[in-house]
């Protein structure tokens, strides 16, 4: 009875400790945003001649978190809401309530976490992803 106990104890703390990290944090899918925030801000500066300041984002709502596999690696499709304020030079817009649905995959080092996008000018059956390293 002791044995069974203190292996149960043993199995609760392994499974414990092999999710720690695992699960994407609200800091990591802020960071994600801000990454595909750069890189919607270059695609429109190339577009259009406006002047971004920058952004800060708020209210950051994780609603799923589904883990699944990608080119053999573990991955995390990541959906929520956030409010989005644009810096420009004479004034501020706000977005509230901005949807976002991510890609995010660990590395096999477990040590870094990539923002992964669809590209969306593929043609092929199976995605091709844009990688981008989250700092």
């Amino acid at each position: 009875m002791v044995r069974l106990v203190i292996i149960t104890i043993l199995l609760v703390l392994l499974t414990a400790c092999g999710s720690i990290g695992l699960l994407p944090t609200k800091e990591l899918v802020q960071k994600a945003i801000a990454v595909a925030l750069e890189q919607t801000q270059q695609e429109l500066s190339q577009k259009v001649d406006l002047d971004f300041q920058g952004w800060e984002v708020k209210k950051l709502k994780i609603i799923e978190e589904k883990p699944l596999t990608i080119q053999n690696l573990p991955a995390f499709r990541v959906k929520g809401k956030y409010d989005l304020t644009i810096k420009l030079p004479q004034r501020q817009l706000t977005q509230p309530e901005q949807p976002f649905e991510f890609y995010l995959q660990i590395q096999q080092e477990g040590k870094t976490w990539r923002l992964l996008l669809p590209d969306k000018n593929s043609k092929q059956e199976q995605p091709l992803w844009r990688s981008y390293l989250i700092p």
